[in-house]
């Protein structure tokens, strides 16, 4: 059974209108012949007879009437269907799904999304918000139109995903008052391995990025006194500021407890390539957040409008 079309239905409801067949065909800017195959086909294919031919006139059958009803119904779907996507192409209604990295999606993202809502109320926003290697996945099976994160992107998944730098932070080295770096916040790479820390988990790009510092700075992870590993940079900050142990966590976590003076920020002094304590080397540890979308899925209007949101 080849099954009903949307051309045979928009037919039918043509003739049950004006009950002629040529005046149907006149509408729909086809030939007569056109109308009586497509009312000839349905009424086979199906055993039924929609039309009753009374000379030359014709009048609509039960089974007719029945069609009448549900087809109008199926065309109103159609065009409310056509017009839904006709809005999303034109930014008036949708749905965008975004996946972001704890510190990104708590600090930095919110500011972003107000002003695409402010420009485009009626786009409904998901996101969803997990470490970094978790987003990266997702946004690699096309769970989210975009994704940002902070940290590298696995190999595995560099032909997959695109990046671009979308902005930035600076980890900060911080610890609470009870600690004993809180009065003597200048201290050298040697030091680092003289207190405890509390460290986010593997798969996080805080992690990653402070790490690859530790590497940077010739120091290997596993010198340092980790006394906890922690899944929330919100929970490792309330650690930290109970005074247990120190901590590498984004500038945009710690602005108000840095204030408030709850937490200090430690300069780390290059001991090993600057000795000269009269000319001290700070270190910093900079990082970028990326957006990453793939390289090969199709990208709306709305992904594509958030995008530019992203680089003002």
């Amino acid at each position: 059974m080849a099954g009903m079309t949307l051309d045979q239905l928009r037919i039918f409801l043509a003739v049950a209108e004006h009950l002629h067949f040529t005046r149907a065909a006149e509408e729909l800017y086809i030939t007569q012949p056109a109308v009586s195959a497509a009312i000839q086909s349905l009424e086979e294919e199906y055993g039924v007879r929609l039309f009753h031919r009374i000379g030359r006139h014709i009048e609509i059958a039960e089974s007719g009437k029945l069609l009448q009803v549900e087809a109008q119904k199926i065309m109103d779907q159609v065009a409310l269907t056509e017009r839904s996507l006709r809005e999303l192409n034109d930014l008036q209604r949708g749905e965008l799904n975004l996946g972001s990295s704890l510190t990104i999606g708590n600090y930095w993202l919110p500011e972003k999304i107000t002003k695409f809502q402010h420009k485009y109320p009626r786009i409904a926003i998901n996101c969803t918000l997990a470490n970094a290697e978790t987003i990266c996945a997702g946004t690699a099976t096309g769970k989210f139109d975009l994704g940002l994160v902070e940290g590298e992107v696995k190999p595995s998944l560099k032909n997959v995903l695109e990046e671009e730098i979308v902005g930035g932070d600076r980890l900060l080295i911080v610890v609470g008052q009870y600690h004993p770096w809180y009065d003597h916040p200048e201290v050298t790479l040697s030091d680092l391995c003289k207190t405890g820390w509390i460290m986010r988990e593997a798969g996080s790009g805080t992690q990653q990025q402070f790490e690859q510092a530790l590497q940077s700075w010739d120091i290997h992870p596993l010198q340092l006194d980790v006394i906890s590993i922690l899944n929330s940079g919100e929970m490792v900050k309330a650690v930290v500021e109970n005074g247990i142990g120190a901590a590498a966590i984004s500038e945009l976590m710690v602005k108000k407890e840095l204030q408030l003076g709850t937490l200090r920020s430690i300069q780390v002094i290059d001991n090993y390539s600057q000795p000269n304590p009269r000319q001290p080397q700070y270190l910093q540890i900079v990082r970028a957040f990326l957006k990453l979308k793939h390289r090969q899925r199709f990208q709306t209007k709305l992904s594509k409008a958030f995008e530019e949101i992203l680089s003002q």
